[in-house]
C-alpha cells in the first residue's frame, strides 16, 4: 500500500495534469477522473464515483467540487486539499498567462481562431463525460430509459432542466430506479 505521502504526491501529480486538459471547465476531465479514481487507482467503485458527482453538482459553488471529494475519499482532508490546490492551481496560472497574451495580441486574428477551435474541443469533451456518467450511474434498465427520455427531452423541448431532475429524484425515492 502506498504511504500517504505517496498518496498525496500521486493525488497531485494526477489532479495537477488533469487540470490542464480542462476545457471549458473540470466537468469536461470526467472521464479521465472515472478513469483514474475507478479503474487505474482503484481508489473506489462506479457507484462510489457516480455519487461523488452527484453531490459535487448539487452542492453549491463550483463544480471542481467532485475533485475535493475524491482527494477527501482518498486521504481525508489532506487529500482533499490536495487534489483542490491541484486541479486549480495550475490551469488558474495557465489562464493567467494566456489571458496577457490575448490582450496584448487582440488586435491579431490567431487569438479568435485558437478560441473558436478550443469550442469543439470543450463540446467533445462534456459529450465524453455525459457518456462516462451515463455508464457509471444507470444501473437498471429503467434508469437507462430515463437518461435517454432526459436527454431526448433536453434536446427537443424548452422543458427547465429542474423538472427532469425533480421526476427523476421521485422516481428514485419511490424506488423504480
Amino acid at each position: 500500500m502506498n504511504s500517504p505521502a505517496g498518496t498525496l504526491l500521486t493525488i497531485a501529480w494526477t489532479f495537477g495534469l488533469m487540470s490542464l486538459l480542462a476545457i471549458g471547465g473540470a466537468n469536461s476531465t470526467i472521464p479521465e477522473m472515472h478513469r483514474v479514481a475507478v479503474e487505474a487507482q482503484h481508489w473506489m467503485s462506479d457507484s462510489q464515483f457516480a455519487d461523488m458527482f452527484a453531490i459535487a453538482q448539487l452542492s453549491p459553488g463550483p463544480n471542481v467540487l467532485i475533485v475535493t471529494l475524491i482527494g477527501f475519499h482518498v486521504a481525508g482532508v489532506a487529500g482533499a486539499l490536495v487534489a483542490t490546490f491541484a486541479m486549480c492551481g495550475p490551469s488558474a496560472m495557465c489562464a493567467y498567462f494566456v489571458s496577457n497574451l490575448l490582450r496584448r495580441s487582440s488586435h491579431a486574428a490567431w487569438p479568435a481562431i485558437f478560441q473558436a477551435a478550443l469550442v469543439p474541443i470543450s463540446i467533445g469533451l462534456m459529450c465524453a463525460s455525459g457518456f462516462v456518467l451515463t455508464l457509471t450511474s444507470d444501473r437498471t434498465w429503467a434508469a437507462a430509459a430515463i437518461t435517454i427520455s432526459a436527454a431526448v427531452l433536453a434536446l427537443t423541448t424548452r422543458l427547465n432542466p429542474v423538472w427532469m431532475l425533480i421526476a427523476g429524484g421521485l422516481l428514485g425515492f419511490a424506488g423504480i430506479v
